[in-house]
């Protein structure tokens, strides 16, 4: 009986010892055996960090001449033609302009007549007028004195007996007008116009010099010269053709100084920078680039089309002829340079809690890594400490499973 427990008591201890190694052979084999995790990586290199932004843009000359029809009429002479480079002062077109200039002679008359005017209301008038004060003056002045005579032999008389008082008095007045009438007189001698005269005189002169100036301007204008030295780059008329007041008549241009109105939108104006570096690219010459930097950021933000952007003025340093105005162009600007940057993948980089960390790549596990982070641009990302030149990043897994540290992993290449 003894025996017969003995072994049932053996026979349990031999199960249960084959169950639990059973147990370690399972687990072991599912260790072996776990599926890994695919994962893509990349080295952390020491490279050049490069932060751009691109847009479209409007070439235009910083010295622009446009020369409008100061009147409608035709087109006496050309002297150029599109693309022709021309000094300064050289005669470039010629209207009709007889009528102009009769105009201009007539304004000219006019403003002589406006002056003259003047002068005489500032001498007290025409020679005539003046002559005409002086005589009024000596008669006004004897009249006076004949006055003052009378009454001296008036007075004489009363004392006398001879005269009544009336007739003193009556001299008297006399003596009080021609005294009145010859201080008016010589008043006027004193100061031969009045302040509203004088006001209608010269608001006469200013408005025949207005008159005149238009006059000259509209000969001016009708015989066109080059104010500076340039390339005529339109000419959208031609001899004896008739055109209306304002038409354009030509534009020319410094085509080796030029700049480009670029057009940025909302979100990307805090990034630039007086000074930034930029590069011009025209699709008419698409093996050509131009070269400049920004010389004037934005004041306010406007609509353009579907777009709220800012007016940037880019500067070209290069432009030798090849690039015309009103050309559509393109602007890349390099708003962030860092040389040497130790720098990785944006997708390794992960954010959690405000702080930046990577997974790195540890035998066939990853590790949590906490980074400090710095310049980035739409690729790459500066790392500043926690990983080291040539250190492996995780990137991301094959299968769209989240990257946990910890986890056995196969590095997909």
């Amino acid at each position: 009986m003894a025996e017969r427990k003995e072994r049932n008591l053996n026979s349990i201890v031999l199960w249960i010892a084959a169950s639990v190694a059973l147990v370690f052979i399972f687990f072991g084999v599912r260790r072996l055996t776990r599926e890994r995790l695919p994962v893509r990586v990349a080295e952390a290199q020491t490279q050049d960090l490069i932060k751009t932004t691109s847009t479209n843009g409007k070439v235009e000359p910083k010295n622009n001449f446009e020369a409008h029809a100061p009147a409608a009429g035709l087109i006496k002479a050309l002297y150029v033609h599109a693309g022709d480079k021309v000094p300064q002062g050289k005669l470039l077109l010629q209207m009709d302009d007889a009528d102009a200039r009769a105009k201009l002679a007539a304004a000219e008359t006019a403003l002589r007549g406006a002056e003259a005017q003047l002068q005489a209301v500032k001498a007290g008038g025409s020679l005539q007028q003046h002559q005409a004060l002086t005589g009024n003056i000596a008669k006004a002045r004897l009249e006076r004195d004949q006055a003052e005579k009378d009454l001296a032999a008036v007075e004489k008389l009363m004392a006398q007996g001879a005269a009544a008082p009336s007739e003193v008095a009556q001299s008297k007045q006399r003596l009080a007008v021609a005294s009145t009438s010859l201080q008016s007189l010589e008043g006027q001698l004193r100061q031969p116009y009045s302040p509203i005269d004088l006001e209608h005189a010269s608001s006469a002169v200013q408005e025949a010099q207005t008159a005149y100036a238009a006059a000259a301007q509209v000969v001016t204008q009708s015989n066109v010269r080059a104010p500076f030295a340039g390339t005529v780059y339109l000419l959208p008329v031609s001899r004896y053709e008739f055109v209306d007041a304002g038409s354009t008549l030509l534009e020319m241009a410094d085509l080796d100084n030029l700049r480009v109105r670029a057009y940025f939108d909302e979100p990307e104006i805090g990034g630039l920078r007086l000074g930034d570096p930029v590069i011009i690219e025209w699709n008419a010459k698409p093996e050509r680039r131009w070269h400049g930097h920004l010389v004037a950021l934005p004041s306010t933000v406007i609509t353009y089309g579907t777009r709220n952007v800012g007016e940037v003025l880019v500067s070209i340093e290069d432009a030798r002829q090849d690039l015309l105005p009103n050309t559509n162009v393109i602007v890349t600007v390099t708003t962030q340079e860092v040389h040497n940057a130790l720098a990785v993948p944006r997708e390794a980089l992960h954010i959690e809690n405000a702080r930046d960390y990577v997974y790195v790549v540890s035998g066939d596990v990853l590790r949590r890594v906490e980074v400090q982070v710095g310049a980035l641009n739409l690729t790459q990302v500066q790392i500043l400490s926690g990983v080291q030149e040539h250190t492996t990043v995780a990137l991301g897994t094959t299968n769209a499973t989240p990257l946990t540290a910890g986890v056995p992993i196969e590095i997909v290449r």
